[in-house]
């Protein structure tokens, strides 16, 4: 059979504007700051002091203390985003080309951004959703084990039983990672027939909620995840960050997709790539909310 190509046909008559239909964002990137990570990878050194200090009399012995130093590792890993064009591409103006290429570097931008959350939520690869077997034992799906079940007429008390299982365990919680179905399920929340959140009618993405940072983002129960919110210390135990983020890169030979010969299709391929990077410092503080 021979290789079936999927492509754009750029004409002489590209319009200078072009309508972007690409969405996506990170809610882990509005929750908490990136911090650059070494291509080699880093250790970062998780510190617990677990019980009190201890009193201790005249003449007693004083007794083992309970610190640990644990690592959590941290190493990059690549996400790519490729698409074939005729070459007619490479023979038209920089003008002519200019809104292709700044659409395409922002669509690349809103991938790798919804990248970052599925591969650090659920350890799946985000083009196939199959499970990524580097990525997956460090992922929220498979580390957190604090759960709360779903109610969908009760989605606050979801949220107040998660704060104070984390709580519970002196963990902080600083923000909310909800499914758009979570969103939606605040809305509709009410009291002697009062809307509770009116926040969250009409399809509102409030950016903060009861004191904590919120992100509404169909990444958390992206596929068949069972997620409709996770909620804990986005700011202090969890980190991740880039390696690189390479610039668009132009091919012209070879088969770099496996869809044939680029020459002999006369096509190029436009290739943006990113080195991204993610732990989780301490998993009890965080709760997910899940299905049943």
């Amino acid at each position: 059979m021979s290789a079936i190509t999927t492509h754009i046909d750029l004409g002489q008559e590209l319009v200078a504007e072009m309508f972007d239909k690409v969405k996506g964002h990170s809610a882990l990137a509005a929750l908490c700051g990136s911090t650059p990570i070494p291509f080699n990878g880093i250790d970062v050194m998780t510190f617990s002091m677990d019980g009190e200090a201890e009193l201790v009399g005249e003449g007693e012995n004083k007794g083992p203390g309970e610190a640990a130093f644990e690592p959590v590792t941290i190493k990059p890993f690549k996400l790519v985003y490729q698409h074939r064009v005729t070459d007619e591409f490479i023979r038209m103006s920089d003008e002519k080309r200019l809104p292709y290429l700044q659409a395409f570097g922002d669509g690349f931008a809103k991938k790798i951004a919804r990248g970052i959350d599925i591969t650090a939520f659920h350890g799946v690869n985000p083009k196939t959703g199959s499970n990524a077997d580097t990525l997956r034992p460090k992922c929220f799906d498979v580390l957190v084990d604090q759960t709360v079940t779903y109610a969908a007429a009760t989605p606050d008390d979801n949220l107040e039983e998660a704060v104070a299982m984390i709580q519970a365990g002196d963990g902080d919680v600083t923000g909310i990672a909800m499914a758009p179905a979570f969103g939606a399920a605040m809305a509709t929340v009410k009291v002697n027939g009062v809307v509770q959140y009116p926040e969250f009618r009409f399809g509102g993405k409030p950016v903060s909620f009861a004191g904590y940072g919120v992100d509404i983002n169909n990444t958390v129960g992206f596929s068949s995840a069972p997620d409709k919110a996770i909620i804990g210390d986005f700011q202090n135990a969890f980190k991740w960050g880039y390696a690189a983020n390479l610039p668009l890169e132009i091919i012209q030979y070879g088969d770099p997709d496996g869809q044939g010969d680029l020459k002999r299709k006369n096509q190029i391929v436009l290739r943006a790539e990113a080195y991204i990077g993610f732990g989780i410092l301490d998993p009890d503080s965080f709760c997910r909310i899940v299905t049943a």
